[in-house]
Order: C-alpha cells, then sequence, then structure tokens
C-alpha cells in the first residue's frame, strides 16, 4: 500500500523503547511525527535522535508528539541510547519502535528496495488528531533531516486548518500569509479587516491578527 495525503494513518501495535505502543491510541488527540531510522548505532541517526530529543518541547507547544522507527531489535535500541545521550547531550525522551519484524515499515511503505531491500528510509508521517496523513517526506539514508522544517510546517498546517490563508515559500510562523483564492474579496473584508496586499487578483498578502 502507498500512503498519500489525507489517508487514515495505519493503525499498528509495536513494542517500542518505552512499551508496546498501540498507535491510534497512544496519539490520542494530539498531532503525531513518525519517522523512521536506517539502523541503530549508525551517526547520522543519533544525530537526529538527539534533535528530537532537544525539540520535545517545541513539539509540546503544537500538540505534538514525535515517535522513532528503526528495524533493529528492542534490546540494541536500550544499548544505543547511551550513545544519544554522551554525544548530543540529550537523552531519548519519546518512544523508538523496534520494527525487527517489518510490520510498520511495511504499512507505511519505508522500505524502498531499489535504495536498500532490508533497511528503512529516512520517511517522516505527519499526522494529524484526526488520524489523518498531512505531511510525506523521504530522505535517503545519507541525508540528516532538518527538524526545523517539519517544525515549520506543522505549524502551517494547523495555521491553515483554522484560517483560510496558505502560507508563501520559506514563510515562518508570524509572516505575511496568503488570503485564499477561494475566498472572495467581499469575503476578505469581513475575515481580514486589517486589509490586504493585492500583488495580483489570486495573490493578496496579509497580516493575521494575534
Amino acid at each position: 500500500m502507498t500512503l498519500q495525503l489525507g489517508d487514515t494513518a495505519p493503525d499498528f501495535s509495536q513494542d517500542s523503547t518505552s512499551g508496546t505502543i498501540n498507535f491510534h491510541e497512544w496519539m490520542g488527540d494530539q498531532w503525531a511525527i513518525l519517522f523512521s531510522h536506517p539502523k541503530d548505532f549508525t551517526p547520522v541517526c543519533t544525530t537526529e535522535l538527539g534533535e528530537v530529543a532537544r525539540l520535545k518541547p517545541e513539539f509540546e507547544k503544537r500538540n505534538a508528539k514525535a515517535i522513532g522507527l528503526s528495524v533493529d531489535p528492542l534490546d540494541d535500541h536500550h544499548a544505543w541510547k547511551g550513545d544519544i545521550e554522551q554525544t548530543q547531550g540529550h537523552a531519548l525522551n519519546f518512544p523508538l519502535l523496534a520494527d525487527a519484524d517489518r510490520k510498520v515499515s511495511q504499512l507505511y511503505g519505508m522500505i524502498h528496495p531499489n535504495a536498500n531491500d532490508t533497511l528503512t528510509v529516512r520517511s517522516v508521517f505527519v499526522i494529524d488528531p484526526k488520524k489523518k496523513v498531512r505531511l510525506i517526506l523521504t530522505y535517503p539514508a545519507s541525508a540528516g533531516r532538518n527538524f526545523q522544517e517539519i517544525l515549520r510546517v506543522l505549524d502551517s498546517l494547523q495555521l491553515t486548518d483554522n484560517e483560510r490563508v496558505a502560507t508563501p515559500v520559506n514563510w515562518k510562523d508570524g509572516d505575511d500569509v496568503i488570503i485564499a483564492p477561494s475566498v472572495s474579496n467581499e469575503e476578505a473584508n469581513e475575515l481580514f479587516p486589517q486589509g490586504w496586499d493585492e500583488k495580483t487578483p489570486y495573490l493578496r498578502m496579509t497580516k493575521l491578527k494575534k
């Protein structure tokens, strides 16, 4: 199965460093960042897990929590934790799934045979509280992810779920936004009384009031 945006994220039960995870139950009414790693005791993965641990308060501000995955067994995960804390300065503070049977990897299409037929690629799935897949990113094994970008897109998703706007290139929280093309100027006068900069009829920039 190939997951696409808007699909329901598959549910699963799997062992982790935090005990057995029943995914949908574990998510509750929060957003989830599910991300996979090619292998334990590898350098890029070690830096990534340390960074996600460091960013835990940022995810919590956004009603989101992270969960990692590697196809190595649980004993290896627990042994690896010491290296992560020692080298990155942040202890693992979120679950790391032990997907030795490849159950979750197969559900989410995390193994790409033409890249490597046994290891997971660096997949990222952002899943909303309704259990819908909202973002899918896939990185090669050699490239570490930019988790600031993942936070940025999470900000955009949460904003545009609640406002009739889109976010422009390189947008960051607090920057001007685009009034959705589906909003007429008459509606925009009511929704955005602060006004807007009409660069073209379809590109109307505005600053949201806090």
